[in-house]
Parts: C-alpha cells; structure tokens; sequence
C-alpha cells in the first residue's frame, strides 16, 4: 500500500487579529504569511489590543478585504454591514501587543463606531503601518503583521484527530478545526504532531522555515461559531500529554498545539499541493 502524500487541505487568513478568518482556495504568502494575515487589529482606547481572551464575541466578525486591499466590509449578527475604505499610510498611533510597543494606522470614527457596537466596548480599528519592520523571534527568525508570534500557523488534520480520540475517551465532543485558527491545515501524515518534527517544509511555491511549537490559550475555550466560551477544553486534556517550557508571549508554562513558521521563500500555495520536507528534526525534542 502506498503512503499517504501529504498535501495543503485549507489555506485561511485571518485579516483582523482575533475575528473570523477567510478561507481560499490559493493565496501567495509573503513575508508575512497569508495575504491580509493579522494586518488589521482591534484595540481599547488605550491601543492595547483585543483578543478573543478578552472579547470572544470577535470571532463572530466576519471581515472581507477587497482584492486590491483597498477596502474592508465587516459583517457580524445583529448588526448592519460595513464597508470603509482602508486607510493604509497616514498618522501612526501608538498600539500595543503582549505589551510590546508598535504602531498602527487607525481606520476612522465609523470602524471605531462599529467595534464598539459589535463588543459592547469603546474600540478602535488599526492597519500595519507601510514601516511595521516587527522581526519575530523562534529557530527561523522572520516577521508577520498583528500575530501573536510567526506569519504561519500550519496543524495537521491527524494531529486534531489524535486529540479528538483523547477528547472522547473523557467523554467530550469533538473540536472542529477552526477551534485552533491555522493558517495551513495538512493531510497525508499518518502520525500527529508530524508537524513538530518539521524545521524546513516547502508547500507550493513557499518555503516555510520552523519558528517555535504553537504554545495554545484561552483563544481554544471559544467556540468559534457561537462566540463564546465552552472551556475546559482542549487544555484540560492537551495538558495532560502536550506540557512544555513555554517561550515567546510571556513565561511559565503551556501547552503545545500546531507549529509557527516563517515565510522563507514567499510563494503561491493551494489547496492540493504537495507538503515536501526538506528538513528535519529526529531528535524527539519539540523546541519552545
């Protein structure tokens, strides 16, 4: 019998940090990942940044950039669409993500207007900047727009199964893959958590290089549908079995779900392409 392939099953961009993501059939990843990936971001009027931790009701915003990036419609329950022009150059105000200072681009008083309606809370709507030169941290350094860490989020579907198994030996339902936001989802590998192993990958024309295991949060607790929280899990079982040293958006520990990546070589990639490893890590160890 002949082993699976491993191939791209979805690609989806998630253009404001924390809201509902866009899935496509092909994208060319840049620099910073997916096109639109985390380029916009919902903060207090502070600048400090929302989050589904916080405010899961993002997650039932649905937003639309416009194929030359020039406009974005918003669209949530309950409330009138909305579409804006996108601000992308002018005065930068000062914004803040896991307390680390960037800057941001705000998208005007109907977007504020809008968010704060949408979360029951003062809000406003920020753009990278054309400057945002933020350079992400892990084994591959690189850069990326408004995300917790590297461009790239890739979870293979066997991995979700391994997990969806431990879930209903303790009596729990099954988690969709949207639970977990990735950017790439993987078929083909018959063994989970392939992807920890993986320190260079070229999907399609895009070469990914390792950053750092995706160390998950309360973000999991939400139900992606409903925009509320269903907790305990998936971190109630994932640390039983996946506990690690955690690094990157604060200390202490966590547990890890999924593999970041930097964008090595930016390239098309597409739903059917074929996942080729070109190098690996076989020492068992899944670095922080």
């Amino acid at each position: 019998m002949l082993a699976a392939v491993p191939r791209v099953a979805a690609v989806t961009s998630y253009p404001i940090k924390g809201c509902a993501g866009v899935t496509v059939r092909a994208a060319h990843f840049g620099p910073a990942g997916a096109p639109h990936d985390r380029a916009f971001m919902v903060t207090d009027t502070a600048g400090v940044f929302r989050s589904q931790r916080g405010d899961p009701r993002l997650a039932l915003i649905r937003p639309r950039v416009s194929e030359d990036g020039n406009r974005l419609t918003l669209e949530a329950p309950g409330l009138d669409p909305l579409d804006i022009p996108v601000t992308a150059a002018g005065p930068v105000r000062p914004v803040s993500l896991f307390g680390k200072p960037y800057g941001g681009v705000d998208q005007g008083a109907d977007a504020a207007a809008w968010f704060s309606e949408a979360l029951a809370a003062p809000s406003r709507l920020v753009r990278v900047p054309p400057d945002h030169a933020r350079v992400t941290d892990g084994l591959t350094p690189g850069t990326s727009g408004y995300a917790d860490s590297s461009a790239v989020h890739l979870l293979s579907a066997a991995s979700l199964d391994d997990l969806n198994v431990r879930l209903a030996a303790s009596g729990g339902p099954p988690l969709p893959m949207d639970r977990f936001r990735p950017n790439i989802v993987v078929t083909g590998w018959p063994d989970p958590y392939t992807e920890d192993r993986v320190r260079e990958a070229a999907v399609g024309g895009a070469l990914l290089g390792w950053t750092k295991a995706a160390v998950r949060c309360a973000v999991t607790l939400v139900d992606q549908a409903s925009g509320a929280r269903s907790g305990p899990e998936p971190l109630r079982t994932l640390a039983r079995y996946r506990r690690q040293a955690r690094a990157g958006t604060g200390g202490g520990g966590g547990v890890s779900f999924g593999a970041k990546f930097s964008v090595v070589r930016p390239g098309r990639v597409a739903v059917g392409d074929e996942i080729r490893v070109t190098a690996w890590d076989d020492t068992g160890a899944v670095p922080a």
